[in-house]
This record gives structure tokens, sequence and C-alpha cells, in this order.
């Protein structure tokens, strides 16, 4: 038997799918996003639910119910820096991309808001939601937390779903560990330019970017092992105008993905280690800039069982899987450091399986089916919260 909580949120499909599709149009990037907000505003202000915005980083957060202890509920906002490619009738055109899907979390998120505000009455205590900006460069969810959203009422506990476009629609996914911790760098090199006819009178810079490249991913096949969990991608290697000149300088950037504390240490002081050697061996300055770091996503496993509690009873049918634990990375990695956590995924895949693609890609789409659900187990998670503490 479903929840009435679940019932109602199914009622609410178009009007979720209306939000949804409208905030797809408008992607915006990082910190910044006036038109996004103003939506999440509007449509706060037509529920009567009071809200505060965080200009500094585009953040908005409301609160429900009053005194007792308080439970965050979060969803990021924020686009990417591509041109769709999705064919969908309601695709962006100001060459940037909702196609992480942080859409679909707001528009859930808003749908938990007009539930949870139906059911205030009922609330043994406060919910606070955060809509978050920046999750895509790593900046939000620290920005908000510098900006003091976890205080005033001081959040308890959270919780935060992601969007799978490569999972079924409605399909629930969770574990211990959900997201890696993420590291990302930067290597420039600096070496003597000269002409492509005298490299004997320079020092190529590219010819070192090279031997590095090797000497990091030997890092993966000869030292971890096997049995670990470590990815380490160079995304970048830049040098050069030219085809008859070698340049001054060469710049690579990359990312190194690990669960374990120890595991990260040992890989930034080994690529560290690397980096300078080789650099030196072809007579190459060198320095690392750090991009980001990112710690792991971790979830209380007794806040895990919690909602999966919650999930059930919303309906007794709805498939939950312990499979979530992904190289991908997440800032809200800086609140589940503070704060006992969850963080699920919700399957968003299009019904044509033949036509599912990753996140990030600029032809991804998301099934639209997946809104009422990923609302409902919001505003249940939340309120059982609440009853038992």
């Amino acid at each position: 038997m479903k929840n009435q909580i679940l019932l109602e949120a199914k009622n609410m499909q178009d009007e979720l799918t209306k939000w949804r599709h409208s905030l797809h149009r408008i992607p915006e990037l990082g910190l910044h996003l006036p038109h996004t907000t103003a939506f999440v505003k509007e449509q706060l202000s037509e529920m009567d639910i009071e809200f505060a915005e965080y200009e500094e980083c585009s953040c908005i957060t409301a609160v429900l119910g009053t005194g007792g202890r308080c439970f965050l509920l979060r969803s990021d906002m924020d686009a990417l820096p591509m041109r769709e490619e999705s064919g969908v009738s309601f695709a962006s055109d100001n060459g940037r991309m909702h196609s992480c899907g942080h859409d679909l979390h707001t528009a859930i998120l808003l749908g938990a808001a007009k539930l949870l505000k139906r059911h205030e009455s009922e609330l043994n205590g406060t919910i606070k939601l955060l809509f978050q900006s920046g999750e895509e460069t790593f900046e939000g969810a620290k920005a908000a937390i510098e900006a003091g959203i976890l205080e005033n009422p001081r959040a308890e506990a959270a919780f935060s779903m992601h969007v799978a476009s490569i999972v079924p629609a409605n399909t629930i996914i969770y574990g211990d560990y959900p997201m890696a911790a993420a590291y990302g760098f930067r290597i420039t090199l600096t070496g003597k330019g000269t002409h492509g006819s005298t490299p004997h009178l320079g020092i190529d810079p590219i010819n070192t970017g090279v031997h590095i490249y090797l000497a990091l991913q030997e890092l993966i096949s000869r030292e971890i092992s096997s049995t670990e969990e470590a990815a380490l991608t160079i995304g970048r290697f830049e040098a050069g105008s030219v085809s008859n000149a070698i340049p001054e300088r060469a710049i690579l950037e990359g990312t190194l993905r690990t669960f374990k504390p120890e595991l990260r240490s040992l890989m930034i002081r080994r690529i560290t280690e690397a980096v300078h050697s080789v650099a030196k061996t072809y007579r190459t300055e060198a320095t690392i800039d750090i991009l980001g770091d990112v710690p792991p996503v971790a979830c209380s496993p007794e806040l895990n069982q919690k909602i999966l509690t919650s999930i059930h009873n919303l309906d007794n049918e709805i498939k939950t899987l312990p499979y979530y634990h992904v190289m991908g990375s997440e800032d809200f990695a800086f609140i589940s450091e503070r704060i006992p956590s969850s963080y699920f995924g919700l399957g968003a895949g299009i019904e044509d399986q033949s036509k599912w693609l990753g996140q990030h890609n600029p032809k991804v789409r998301f099934s639209d089916e997946c809104l009422p659900l990923g609302a409902a187990i919001y505003a249940k998670a939340a309120i059982d919260w609440l009853v038992e503490h």
C-alpha cells in the first residue's frame, strides 16, 4: 500500500515536470545563478515558505516547522559549460547544459518543500532546505557552510540524492561511501623555447610532460595493489601554438580519486616525487598547483538504514540496491564531514535503455518519471527523522 505522501507526490507529476523543464532551459554556472535562484524564490513564495538568500554564493535556505531538532535536505542547482545536443524540446541554447541532472535535483527539492508545507503542522521539529550552487566546481558547499547554513537552526543530520542517468527510473542505490575523494592538480613545466630545427638549443617541456604522464600512469599499475581503489587521470595536456617551435611551457591537469585517506596521502606524495624527479632529469622547472581537494562522501550506516525504512514505508515495492560506490566526487562531502549524513542515488534512466548515456555527456537525457518519488523520499525521510529524534 502506498503512503499518503507518495500519493500526493505522484499527483504533482505535471507540476514537477514543468519546474524541471523550466530550470533545464536556464542553466547557470558556479556560484552565480541569478535566474535559477529567482525561479526557486518565486516557487517558494507561491508556497508561502519563508526563505533566506545568500547572494555571495547564490544559495537559498528555507525552514519548515519550528523548534526541536533540525534535519537538512540539500539539492544542488548549477550546470556545466557545454553546448546541449540532447534534442529534447526544452533544451538549453545558451552554451551551458544541465548534463548532470541538477535541474531535476532542484525540482525534487521544490516538490519536497510543497509536500512538507502541506504537512507542516505534523512536523516534530525543524526541516531546513538548502538549494546549493557550485557543486560542479566543488565551491558551493564550502561557501554555504562558511555563510552559516548549518547554523540557526543548527542542522544535526543531512540527506541528499543524485539522479543517475544509467539506472532504471525510480530504482534507489545507496552505500557507506557512495562518492570518492578528488584531488585536482595542475603541473606547469617551464623549459626553453627554440626553433624546431635546433632542439639542442632548447629544453623541451613537451618531452618532459610525456615522461611525467607515463610515470603517473605507472604509479597506478606498479605501486598500487590491484585490490585497492584509485583512479588517476590526466585530462589536459597543453603546449605550444605552432608546429615548428619547441614551446617555453607545457601544462598538464589531472585528478586523483580514492576512498582511503592513507592511500590518498601516499598517492599525492608519489605524484609530487615523480613530477619533480622526471622534470629534473630533463632539466625542466616544474610547479604543482592544487585545483581542488574534496574528501569522500562518508555516509552514516545508521542514517542510511533509517532512510531505507522511510523509503520502504512509502512503498515496499520500491527497489533499493546497496551498489552506490563510484569514483565520481561530490562537495556534499564537506557537509558529511561535519554532521551525520546520507547520500543516495535515484534512478533516472529513460525508458529506451539503448539511448542511455552517462552524465556530463552533451546528449544525455533523464526521465521526468523519477521526480515524484524523489520529492516523496526527501519529505518522508525528514519527517521520520524528526519523529525518531
